[in-house]
């Protein structure tokens, strides 16, 4: 099927919607690199419930359990056409096509960026989740949408619905508590618009993806991140690699 597409180096596997479109953040963190490499690749898109039998029929292994994966298959996974090679998990592919395709180089890590990606998830995560995954439920197919909201209220332990009260407060609460993150975002302003500087790093795909989920999910989320510092400098740097989203 995959090793028959001579067309393209690449096979991405993402996370279908109603709307046709990326809008998985970890899915877009690999979408960028491949469109900011230039690597020919064409797009799977998968039902939710569909991910584990597909990629399982594939061929591919389990996620080890030391990846910290509370599922067995998830996306994104790729297929390598040129050697025939399947991997899953969005830091092995990263790993994988910096490794295959150096040129340009994308840093994968740097400690100004893990120091980004640690304040994000305990400062910033809570608050978009909570906003966020009430509304994701309404783009997947109807089938998709039921599998998204029995795994989803069992983690949480209510209704999606009631993640959303007290929504206001807490946006209110996180744009005063948001500089410190903007400034460290900001480290290497002078050097150009990425975070590192002149070049873009997987953290600035990381960052751009996160907002572009919102904008598929919901403007309101979007336009509520986008007030945050630093964000908006990060996501307009980013454009010209999110032109490619299917």
């Amino acid at each position: 099927m995959a090793a028959q597409d001579v067309e393209h180096d690449i096979v991405l596997y993402d996370l279908a919607c109603t709307k046709n479109v990326c809008f998985s953040p970890v899915v877009w963190r690999i979408r960028m690199m491949l469109n900011y490499k230039q690597i020919p690749y064409k797009t799977v898109f998968l039902e939710m419930p569909d991910i584990e039998p597909t990629l399982k029929e594939l061929g591919l292994p389990p996620h080890d359990p030391a990846t910290g994966n509370t599922k067995d298959y998830t996306v994104p996974a790729i297929y390598h056409v040129p050697t025939n090679k399947y991997v899953m998990d969005s830091p092995a592919v990263a790993k994988f096509i910096e490794s295959t395709y150096p040129d340009p180089p994308v840093q994968l890590d740097s400690e100004l960026g893990t120091q980004i990606m640690l304040k994000l998830r305990a400062e910033v995560g809570p608050t978009v989740q909570k906003s966020i995954m009430p509304r994701e439920a309404l783009i997947f197919s109807p089938r998709a949408e039921a599998y998204f909201r029995r795994a989803r209220e069992a983690r949480v332990g209510c209704p999606l619905v009631e993640l959303l009260e007290g929504e206001d407060e807490a946006w209110e609460a996180l744009e005063g508590n948001s500089k410190t993150i903007g400034a460290l975002m900001r480290t290497n302003k002078a050097n150009g618009p990425f975070i590192l500087g002149a070049r873009p790093s997987l953290m600035d795909f990381f960052v751009a993806g996160s907002i572009q989920t919102a904008k598929v999910i919901d403007e309101g989320v979007f336009q509520r991140i986008l007030k945050l510092p630093g964000y908006l400098e990060i996501y307009e740097a980013c454009q010209p690699f999110m032109q490619k989203k299917d």
